[in-house]
């Protein structure tokens, strides 16, 4: 019988009996696969609706960096074709008001600076030569010119260059506090914004004063706009001259000429940021934060009415009543609603609010993360970017997929989607999280788990493609990928953000715990095998679970804070520590060191009993490589397996391709030497 049902097989049309050697096999993940992906980026929609510029970026392991082109598609085919091609990297796409012109930002020469090309397609021309490059570019209204954003020495006389002359030297010196940030130090430069004429390039600082105009510190996207009559510019600047040790940033006014500087927003105390006019010039618009001291309060879209050309009156919030915050927005066309960017409950999504009267309404979401949205004139067609779990970012238009950049690569990978998960974490109160199940995943097997736990501390693990912490590379070498959003994450409410704020060690921690006895209870899983990696504060409860608990056999630690009072006195954000830890940790009126001890992962060493990988970086100004340093010394003390992976050239995060592809191997090699045995 067996013979005879193997011939009838035989027999039979081999469709309906595939072989499985004939059948195509998807694959696990890998870093190559991940570095080889393509980055689809700031979508811009034309005027007219017919066609949205993009840019692509490629890494190059070769060349160590990733390169950035100019894409087209039309909105009524899908059809695409690459626009800029050349030496350098060309981002920033913006389309003049008439729709004729593309302006962006290239590195092709003295660069980067603003370079204009036919819509139609055609040979650039570069048009401004600032000494220091052009970070952001916005056009005037009229299409004569841009306003641009470039740094400037400051003040011009420098004393280094003053004291040496001939004798150039790489020495600093500074008098102020803000003097780096990220990986920039700043002292001996300022931001500044230029006007920029299109047909001469002629250039002329319009915020000659010594401050960041618009502002690097507590920013939002974008701090620049003109009005559409052309009589009034808006920047975000830092109403205080300290800078690094408060969120007090406001938005300016001033002529088209730099002139008649006034504060609009004097009155809040907290961070006002990312100007908008209104199309029709009836409004100014900024976002707003209403706690001083707090760069993670909730953003509220304000609204200011302009009356004959001039910006004047009491703010109105578009968005009151709300407990969620808005990430980013844009104006209607007709002027009579905004678009705004929301996260919600580990999604962003794309929100509608009405202004008479305002009322919101979804317009996308439940599903990734949504971003990047432009609209065409007369409203009818928006672009964005779209991405989830299972895919990176592609331009979406009206709902619907534009871009395919990535699609084929894509269709070769085993790639399973985000499962959310829920469970009762402090104080009663409703936590949420993510699973993901590897390649190939057998329910009748058992997998060690990889336990993420995220930054911020104010942020969230979302529904998306992550540039750094993807959660399909930790699941590719056969783990089941955990990440939860505790108290502190953004996205369900801002007294859920809140509450981690002086209480770093414990509701946090208990979500943790308790939404890790959720994943060891799962059939499939092996909880004598799970691991826990973290960033930034996830770095920091990573230290803080190696003194609190045994249940993980391995750890990795990347720019994680090991001693609160040492990170206080080398970040370069003072306000950062001092709205969470309560004030500062000198004995002073106004300080808290009580806060930083209780806090601190310092004081529990003695307690490490898990081994564990500690990634630092150089050019880390948010949490200082001394603190990697600090926690490696307490690990190597204590006589337990341990390793530091450095990188000279990285900061808070790791960018450069090359870094990224020893990153994956390190991390993913220390994971299998634990959970794999």
């Amino acid at each position: 019988m067996k013979c005879l049902k193997f011939a009838l097989a035989l027999t039979l049309p081999a469709s309906l009996f595939p072989l499985p050697a004939l059948v195509a096999q998807k694959r696990a993940l890998t870093v190559e696969d991940y570095l080889g992906l393509k980055n689809v980026g700031d979508p811009q929609i034309s005027p007219d609706g017919k066609w949205v510029v993009y840019t692509v970026g490629t890494v190059s392991l070769q060349d160590n960096k990733s390169v950035s082109r100019l894409w087209m598609a039309s909105t009524a085919t899908g059809a695409t074709h690459e626009l800029s091609v050349g030496v350098g990297s060309d981002r920033s796409p913006r389309w003049s008001p008439d729709g004729q012109t593309i302006a962006f930002l290239s590195g092709r020469e003295h660069g980067p600076q603003i370079w204009v090309m036919p819509a139609a397609g055609g040979t650039p021309r570069r048009v401004s030569e600032l000494p220091d490059g052009v970070g952001e570019l916005y056009w005037m209204p009229s299409g004569a010119g841009f306003l641009a954003v470039s740094d400037v020495k400051w003040p011009t006389d420098q004393e280094i260059d003053r004291r040496n002359g001939a004798y150039p030297t790489d020495a600093r010196i500074w008098t102020n506090l803000f003097y780096r940030h990220w990986v920039d130090w700043r002292a001996g430069q300022r931001q500044h914004v230029f006007s920029v004429d299109l047909a001469t390039g002629a250039a002329r600082d319009l915020t000659p004063i010594d401050q960041d105009a618009p502002t690097i510190a507590t920013s939002g996207d974008g701090d620049v706009a003109m009005s559409p009559d052309g009589k009034e510019i808006a920047v975000a600047i830092h109403a205080d001259s300290v800078v690094a040790d408060n969120t007090n940033v406001d938005v300016y006014l001033m002529g088209p000429d730099g002139g008649g500087m006034r504060d609009l927003t004097a009155a809040n105390a907290g961070a006002d940021n990312t100007p908008r006019f209104s199309p029709d010039g009836k409004w100014l618009s900024y976002l707003s934060m209403a706690r001083a001291g707090f760069e993670a309060d909730r953003l509220r879209i304000m609204l200011v009415p302009r009356r004959s050309g001039r910006t004047d009156g009491a703010p109105v919030e578009a968005t009151a009543g709300w407990t969620l915050s808005v990430a980013s927005y844009s104006w209607c066309p007709d002027s009579k609603c905004l678009y705004a960017v929301v996260e919600e409950r580990g999604r962003e999504n794309l929100y509608r609010i009405s202004l008479a009267p305002f009322q919101r309404t979804l317009v996308f979401g439940g599903n990734g993360v949504n971003a990047n949205l432009t609209v065409s004139a007369d409203g009818k067609t928006r672009a964005f970017l779209h991405q989830s779990n299972t895919a990176p970012a592609e331009v979406w238009v009206n709902d619907k997929p534009l871009t395919h950049t990535n699609d084929a690569l894509l269709s070769q990978l085993d790639l399973n989607p985000l499962e959310p998960y829920g469970f009762v974490g402090a104080g009663g109160d409703s936590v949420f999280g993510w699973l993901l199940k590897p390649p190939g995943f057998d329910p009748a097997k058992k997998y060690p788990v990889v336990y993420l736990i995220h930054g911020g501390p104010q942020g969230a693990w979302h529904d998306e493609w992550h540039a750094r912490w993807n959660y399909q590379m930790f699941a590719s070498r056969g783990y089941v990928v955990a990440a939860v959003n505790f108290h502190g994450s953004t996205g369900y409410g801002q007294a859920f953000t809140d509450a981690i704020s002086q209480h770093w060690g414990d509701w946090p921690y208990e979500d943790v715990m308790k939404g890790l006895d959720v994943v060891a209870r799962l059939p499939y899983v092996d909880s004598t095998r799970m691991g826990a990696a973290g960033a930034s504060y996830g770095g920091y409860m990573i230290y803080w679970l190696a003194g609190h608990t045994n249940r993980f056999k391995v750890l990795v630690a990347h720019d994680g804070v090991f001693n609160p009072e040492s990170m206080f006195g080398t970040t370069e954000e003072l306000w950062f520590p001092k709205w969470e830890f309560g004030g500062t940790p000198y004995q002073e009126p106004g300080g808290n060191r009580a806060l930083y001890e209780q806090w601190s992962p310092l004081n529990f060493v003695q307690n490490w009993k898990t081994p564990m990988l500690i990634v630092h970086s150089q050019l880390d100004y948010r949490v200082d490589l001394s603190e990697g340093y600090q926690a490696y010394t307490a690990l190597q003390l204590h006589h337990l397996p341990g390793k530091f992976l450095y990188f000279p050239d990285e900061g808070h995060f790791v960018l450069r391709p090359r870094n990224r592809r020893l990153w994956w191997g390190v991390v993913q090699d220390w994971l299998d030497q634990y959970l794999k045995g």
